[in-house]
This record gives C-alpha cells, sequence and structure tokens, in this order.
C-alpha cells in the first residue's frame, strides 16, 4: 500500500470524501456562492464553517524564522544560531532549473490554474480511490504555501503545529480561503519564491538556499539539473527521501522528478535519461548551529552575547517579545570581541591549565574608557561532556554565571584603598599593622547600626615577619591583611560601599556587598568581568564604564535589512583622576616588586593586584594596561579544591599563589592581546617610600590567613552573620552539577 503523507491516517473511503467535498467546495466558489451551513457531507458538525464567505481573507504571513549570525569586531564569524536553518532568497538566485523541479512535482499546472485545481482535484480523486489510499494529493503549490505559514506562525509549540496540519475538511476550506487571497495578492512568480523560502528540505533546512547549503555546500543559484531535482523531491517526506540515511531512495525520488519534468515539457527526455545515470553527489556541510560551534573558543562569549539579548529591554519590554525576536532571527549580530585578543585568551589558559585538571581557569578582558569586552574565555571547553561545562564562570549566574561568583581574596584592596585615598587619606597613611589583631569594633555602616565584632573575629597577615607599621604603598604592594583591615575601620564601611557601588561591583549573584570588614579580604563572591570592567575605571583615570558585548545589529525582514537598537556602555566618572591615579601608581608597585612580579608586562606599562583565599580555593591576578583591562581567576567551581599540592597545566605546585598560576595566564593573555598596539603610559603620582628600619618585612606571596574558624564563634560566623549589621550571605536553594559553586560557604578571602 502507497505511503500516506505526515498527518495522514484518514481511510479511502474518507479520502474519497474529503477530496470530493473539496471540489464541490471548489465548484461552488468558483460559481460565486457561499456554502450554506447545512451542506455536503457533513460541514454542519460541531465547529464546522457556517459559511465560506464568513471566514476571514487576511492571511497574516509572519517574517520567516531565518539563521542569526554572530559576528567578531572585524566581521569574522563567530557562530550562528538558529531554531530553523533559512536563508530567504529572491527568485533570481534560485536556479531555475530549481523552479522547474518543484513545480512539476508538486503542481504541474500551477501556472494554469488559480487558487485551486479542479482537475487535479479529479484526477487525485479518481486514482486514489483506484488504489484504495492515497496515492496522489490534491494541493497546490498555492495551497501548500498557506499551510507552511500555519505552521511557521506555529513556532515550536507543538500543539499549534499540530493544529496547522491537521487533516480536516475545516481546515481545507480555511487554507483554500487563504490560497485565494495569496493569489490575487501576490501572482504566481513571488508564490513561488515564498514557497521555495519557506518549504522544510529535511536535515534541518528550512527553504531551498539552507537545503542546497546543507546537501550540496553550494547556493541555491548553483544548483544543477539532478540537485534541483534531488530537493524537489525531498519536500514529499523528508524523513523518507533524505538523502544521508537513505541514499538508493531518494535517488529513486529523483529520478521520478526528473521523469516528470520530462513528461511536463520542462527537461528533454534524453536529459532526465543523463540526468538519471548521475550519482547523488553529495558533498554534506554538517548543521553548525548555536554557540556550541563558535570559532576561536568564544562559545562563553556567543552565550553571553544571547543572554545579553533575551535580558536587555532595548530589546523588547518583556522576556517573551526578546525570545519572540531572538527565535525569529535573520539578525547579523557584530560584536566586540576582537580576535586577536580572544586568541591569545584561549592560547593562554590551554598553555596554562588543563581542561582535565582539578581546577578551572576563567579570564575576561575589557576596553578601559569603552567598556567593549574585547576577550572572554575559559580552560574547560563548552559542552556537556566530561571537564565540559555549560556554565560561564566569567559572569554573573543571571547571566549563565556561578550562582555566587568567587571569593577575590585581595584583589578588592585596591576598592578599598580607592574609598580612603577619594576621602582625602594620603597615600602615605600608615598603620600598625601587626602581624595578627582583633577585627577591630565598632565599625560604622551606611546606616545608623554600626558594625560589631561579636565573636571576637581575628585577622592575621601571611607570616609572622609580617608586622607594620606600614604605609599604603608598601602595604599594598606586600598585601598586608591588618593594614587593610585597619583602613576600613579608620573610614567605615560606607566609603568602600559607595565606591564599589560606583565601580558596579556586586555579587556574582547581582545583589549588594555585606557590610563587614571583611570585604576588605575579598571575602564575597564575585565574577572576572565584574572585576575585570573595575579595574577598567582605574585604568581609565577614574572612569566607569557599563560592559557591552553588542556592537551592533541588522536585521533582515524579507529583502529588506533595517537596523536595531542595541545597549550602550554608560560611562560615570567613579572617582577622581588623582584617586585614580594614586591607585594605579600604588599597583605598579605590586607588578614590579611586589606579589605581582610574575604578571608584569616587559613591552609596556602594567599594574594590577594578586589575590588568594582561604585554603587556596581561589587564585586570582586582575590587572590592567591603560588600554586594556583583564581579570584572571583560577579555581574549583564547586569550592571543593584546596590548591595545595596539585598539578596544573602539567605543572606541580606545592602551594598556589595569586601571583604563580593567574598572573602569568593574564601576563600571557595581555601580551598577545596587545601586540602591535601603541604601549601607552599611566599618569603616575610621587609617592615617597616609608623610611626603612632594620628589620625586612619582605614576603613572597599574598596568602595572609584572616583567622577564619568554622566553628560558631569564629570569624566565619561574624561574615555571614555580619555582627549586627552584615546580612546573611545566601545559599542555594537547590542542588548544582558537580563542578559548579554552591555557594561560597564562608571562607573569607586571603590576600
Amino acid at each position: 500500500m502507497p505511503k500516506k503523507r505526515s498527518g495522514g491516517g484518514l481511510s479511502a473511503t474518507q479520502q474519497a470524501a474529503k477530496f470530493l467535498g473539496v471540489s464541490v467546495l471548489a465548484g461552488a466558489v468558483l460559481a460565486g456562492i457561499a456554502l450554506p451551513a447545512f451542506g455536503v457531507l457533513g460541514l454542519a458538525a460541531k465547529g464546522s464553517v457556517e459559511s465560506f464567505d464568513e471566514l476571514p481573507a487576511n492571511l497574516k504571513t509572519p517574517p520567516l524564522s531565518q539563521r542569526t549570525t554572530i559576528l567578531d569586531a572585524d566581521g569574522g564569524q563567530i557562530a550562528t544560531v538558529y531554531s530553523r536553518d533559512r536563508t530567504v532568497v529572491e527568485l533570481k538566485n534560485i536556479s531555475p532549473y530549481m523552479q522547474k523541479a518543484i513545480v512539476a512535482i508538486e503542481d504541474s499546472r500551477f501556472y494554469q490554474h488559480g487558487a485551486v485545481d479542479l482537475k487535479g482535484v479529479l484526477r487525485a480523486l479518481n486514482k486514489n480511490v483506484q488504489s484504495s489510499g492515497v496515492a496522489q494529493g490534491a494541493s497546490t503549490l498555492t495551497q501548500q504555501y498557506v499551510k507552511n505559514v500555519f505552521v511557521e506562525e506555529a513556532g515550536d509549540d507543538p500543539t499549534k503545529v499540530a493544529q496547522a496540519t491537521q487533516q480536516t475538511l475545516g481546515r481545507k476550506i480555511q487554507e483554500l480561503k487563504f490560497a485565494i487571497q495569496v493569489e490575487e495578492e501576490l501572482g504566481k512568480k513571488k508564490i513561488l519564491e515564498n514557497y521555495l523560502n519557506i518549504t522544510f528540505f529535511g536535515e534541518q533546512a528550512y527553504g531551498v538556499e539552507a537545503a542546497a547549503q546543507r546537501y550540496f555546500s553550494k547556493h541555491a543559484k548553483d544548483l544543477t539539473l539532478p540537485e534541483s531535482a534531488m530537493l524537489a523531491g525531498i519536500v514529499q517526506s523528508p524523513s523518507r527521501y533524505d538523502p544521508v540515511n537513505d541514499e538508493a531512495e531518494a535517488t529513486k525520488r529523483r529520478n521520478v522528478v526528473l521523469q516528470r519534468m520530462a513528461d511536463v515539457g520542462d527537461i528533454s527526455q534524453a536529459e532526465a535519461d543523463q540526468a538519471k545515470e548521475t550519482p547523488l553527489k553529495l558533498k554534506v556541510s554538517q548543521p553548525k548551529n548555536g554557540c556550541i560551534t563558535a570559532a576561536r573558543g568564544a562559545n562563553f562569549f556567543c552565550k553571553y552575547v544571547e543572554k545579553v539579548f533575551l535580558n536587555d529591554p532595548v530589546f523588547g519590554k518583556t522576556q517573551e517579545e526578546r525570545a519572540k525576536l531572538w527565535n525569529q532571527g535573520g539578525l547579523t549580530i557584530r560584536t566586540t570581541l576582537q580576535p586577536q585578543a580572544q586568541e591569545s585568551v584561549q592560547a593562554s589558559l590551554k598553555s596554562h591549565v588543563n581542561k582535565s585538571d582539578k581546577v578551572a581557569a576563567a579570564a575576561t578582558l575589557v576596553e578601559p574608557g569603552t567598556g567593549k569586552i574585547v576577550g572572554m574565555g575559559q580552560s574547560k571547553p563548552y559542552g556537556y561532556g566530561k571537564n565540559e561545562t555549560e556554565y560561564n564562570f566569567s559572569v554573573n549566574a543571571q547571566m549563565g554565571g556561578s550562582n555566587f561568583g568567587f571569593p577575590t581574596g585581595s584583589t578588592f584592596k585596591p576598592f578599598v584603598a580607592a574609598a580612603a585615598l577619594e576621602g582625602g587619606k594620603p597615600a602615605t597613611q600608615e598603620y600598625s599593622s601587626p602581624y595578627d589583631m582583633d577585627y577591630p569594633s565598632p565599625v560604622q555602616t551606611c546606616s545608623s547600626k554600626p558594625w560589631t565584632n561579636q565573636y571576637g573575629d581575628k585577622v592575621e597577615n601571611e607570616s609572622e615577619s609580617e608586622s607594620g607599621p606600614y604605609q599604603m604603598k608598601e602595604a599594598m604592594a606586600k598585601s598586608v591583611n591588618t593594614y587593610f583591615v585597619q583602613m576600613i575601620s579608620d573610614i567605615g564601611l560606607c566609603p568602600v560601599v559607595k565606591m564599589t557601588d560606583a565601580l558596579h561591583v556586586t555579587q556574582g549573584n547581582g545583589t549588594k556587598l555585606p557590610e563587614t570588614p571583611s570585604i576588605a579580604l575579598g571575602a564575597v563572591g564575585l565574577s572576572p568581568l565584574t572585576m575585570a570592567s573595575a579595574y577598567a575605571a582605574f585604568a581609565s583615570r577614574g572612569m566607569y564604564c557599563t560592559p557591552i558585548a553588542i556592537e551592533s545589529i541588522s536585521q533582515k525582514l524579507g529583502n529588506q535589512r533595517k537596523s536595531l537598537e542595541v545597549p550602550k556602555s554608560t560611562c560615570s566618572r567613579a572617582m577622581t583622576e588623582k584617586t585614580a591615579d594614586t591607585v594605579n601608581t600604588l599597583l605598579r608597585g605590586v607588578v614590579d616588586s611586589g606579589t605581582g612580579q610574575q604578571a608584569g608586562l616587559t613591552d609596556r606599562e602594567s599594574a594590577g593586584k594578586t589575590g588568594t583565599t582561604d585554603e587556596r580555593k581561589n587564585a586570582w591576578f586582575v590587572g590592567y594596561t591603560p588600554n586594556l583591562s583583564g581579570a584572571v581567576w583560577v579555581g574549583s567551581a564547586s569550592q571543593k579544591v584546596k590548591m595545595t599540592n596539585i598539578t596544573i597545566g602539567g605543572v606541580y605546585r606545592a602551594l598556589v599563589y595569586g601571583g604563580q598560576v593567574p598572573g602569568p595566564i593574564w601576563k600571557d593573555a595581555m601580551t598577545g592581546a596587545l601586540s602591535g598596539k601603541p604601549a601607552q603610559s599611566f599618569n603616575l603620582v610621587d609617592i615617597p617610600d616609608a623610611p626603612k628600619d632594620d628589620e625586612d618585612h619582605d614576603r613572597g606571596d599574598d596568602h595572609g590567613n584572616n583567622g577564619s574558624n568554622p566553628t560558631k564563634g569564629g570569624f566565619i560566623q561574624g561574615l555571614t552573620n555580619g555582627g549586627n549589621n552584615g546580612g546573611n550571605l545566601p545559599n542555594p536553594t537547590y542542588s548544582l552539577p558537580d563542578g559548579f559553586i554552591q555557594g561560597n560557604n564562608g571562607n573569607g578571602g586571603r590576600r
């Protein structure tokens, strides 16, 4: 028994009745007679149409969903994203062979009849009754186009798709009414063009251009006779005639199309016979859909762009509006990603950290003064297999990152210094900075209720040799914990909070920082993008610019292209130029002679800060030049791996330091990204060295112990409860995949 078309299932008698009803209806319509409510073949059944004339005749054709192309800053393709892989082309850009083939096999009288082909209906009816099945359909190309419009409008909603494809007489009548309208308004050539662009050719290819690319890796205008016949043959049953999975069946079907083209006079019998002898000669291009296929390791940046689109109100007031626009596609998105910077980031990560390592690394580069994200990557590739992840460790939770970000350790200290300088403290400010001390209490907050050290929490430096007094320059270079705790006690928490607000520093879950002195040591979780953007404000002499990933977007609708509004970076002054210049001078000391010497660039001025948290679960380096800022994090996303006696990138590490693993990653990434770029200079200020005493306080890196104690009354209790005024840090309320952070578990920041 011949196979039925998709959506069939009616008996031969029912099919005959259906076709007879359509033919009678068509005759009535063409005679200008309205169909009565009680008429042929049970049209009065519940839910049927009362009158043909009462049916709406305004077919609303939604813009065809197309692929979206994401480009880098130089116009190179990063990835294509689509719900339906389609590229709309004009009829003049479709091979004449393809036009003739689809008409010959689907509706050979297309140019002779109107919206309905009465001769075709009767012929199909007779053929189907004789075969006791459905050997031929009776829908014209125009009616098929109308049905495809319904399917397109249904999108990916299975209920709407089922309604659009249901084989009922009422649906056929509705299709016919719309087909009449389409014939009157568009004309034959436009209908054919629309049909070839909307129909499904299997293998995720919608429209003839995508099909030509999928099966033959060429444009639709270049299709040969046998190639065109094969594609035309697929339309009736894309799964049955799929040439990739059943070349023999596809060849038989192609030859049927070729013979039909000869029968109707489109080609000679000799041409048909010659084409039948030609092998299919497939040159299949695999579907490349989504950010998982992104070039240059830009998968996570690609997903970030998608998240920006789906979250930013500039693309629609509601989530539904934005999702509809994204799925409709046809977008060309030019991003801020610079190929040179991105390749440098990926190369550096790959050379220092293996994807199979127990820990991961993430790096993000941002342009000061513009907020442009020029590079973003991580050591564990984008994917769903072993040693892969779909989570972007560089960004906040809302944009696809970790729940809370990662504790930053001493990379937070420059924010405290900036707040103190902005409030009038001199760069020579000195504190006693003992080796260890109780957290000072009380400490003023932004409210009237100060923070108090209820549980006797203590803080200490990395080694007993680190004992003050220290001034700011040396304390920053050596990352002295007690110095900055004393500073935050001196100036209060509110200036620090105001400074971090101006730098848009929020926790990875989007909430504000808790008002506790422990923030001076980087105890809260932040993202690399947040840190790179905040440090970029130092590089641009105090101007903070919100990060952006999209330069421009245009959308193709039919044959027209229009530009869309995109999010703009908003720049605002976070601190005075003097404060920024002073911080730059302080952080130059970190890479010149302090804990970040392994990260210092050799061909240009640079500044930065190292950071390592308790139990070495996180290590950071955040640094910048006047024209590029970057943040590198290394650690376990689950916060379960202590980086002691560990091998990273094939190198054994007894202890991991912020300047030892993240520092070299940053250095290599920045060096490659800036190669060939101008070597700009900072506006440095003169900060006198403190008078030297006989004691040498120097040390190797930034691993101060904050004295945390995982018992009630210890530092963790003070951090999570914030004393009297700190506020609770969040804890996850649901389980997450292995390798994904589940909160900062109360560990305070090391330096």
